[in-house]
């Protein structure tokens, strides 16, 4: 039971690390300001991020579930983060955050549905979180009244003069974010997922040795 507690601790702080990795990039403050112009590469980079960990953790514990336990736990994390900047007199919409647990539920109903088949979740799981997460976020950004108004009415004191959000030029970039960034999430993904496995190997060996 020691080993098994010790287990879950360790994702609690991984999934908090991850988290902060998330916020310290500027991911989602990103996400708020260039939502419409740059979605593909949030999505790219938030379905890599996401299923390198959780893959990692649940081959690490073996057990179905684990997946979504980590995203949880990033997901309370940012929202006590955009608490933060509510508490500090930014409005409720300064922040949007990332919708992560959808996608880890799906790798973890692929995983379990599989009998705990590592290379079906690492290639279905894979594929499922790079195609989901782009389309789940989407409607997470058409929930939130008007991202641009709070983007050039509120600017974000983390970011740069050259990344101020800029007004997007509709059809000149790409015609669908969600699309492009769920294809390109779909692939990128899998070896994404596969490093993750192995990863997991890896530290199995480190912890034998």
């Amino acid at each position: 039971w020691l080993r098994r507690t010790t287990h879950y601790l360790f994702i609690v702080v991984v999934a908090v690390n991850s988290t902060l990795l998330t916020i310290n990039a500027g991911d989602y403050i990103f996400y708020t300001d260039w939502a419409w112009t740059s979605f593909v590469v949030f999505s790219i980079s938030q379905s890599t991020m996401l299923v390198v960990g959780v893959i990692y953790y649940m081959l690490f514990t073996g057990v179905p579930g684990t997946a979504t336990y980590y995203a949880t736990i990033m997901t309370i994390y940012t929202w006590v983060a955009k608490g933060a900047w509510f508490a500090l007199g930014y409005p409720y919409d300064f922040i949007v955050v990332p919708v992560w647990i959808p996608s880890a539920m799906l790798l973890d109903l692929t995983y379990w549905a599989t009998r705990r088949n590592k290379h079906a979740a690492i290639i279905i799981g894979g594929t499922l979180v790079g195609m989901s997460l782009p389309v789940f976020n989407m409607i997470n950004l058409l929930l939130v009244k008007d991202p641009l108004e709070m983007a050039f009415k509120y600017p974000r004191p983390t970011l740069p003069p050259y990344m101020t959000p800029i007004e997007p030029q509709v059809g000149k970039f790409y015609n669908s974010p969600v699309a492009l960034g769920a294809g390109a999430g779909a692939v990128l993904s899998v070896p994404i997922a596969a490093l993750g496995a192995k990863l997991n190997t890896w530290t199995y060996r480190w912890m034998a040795a």
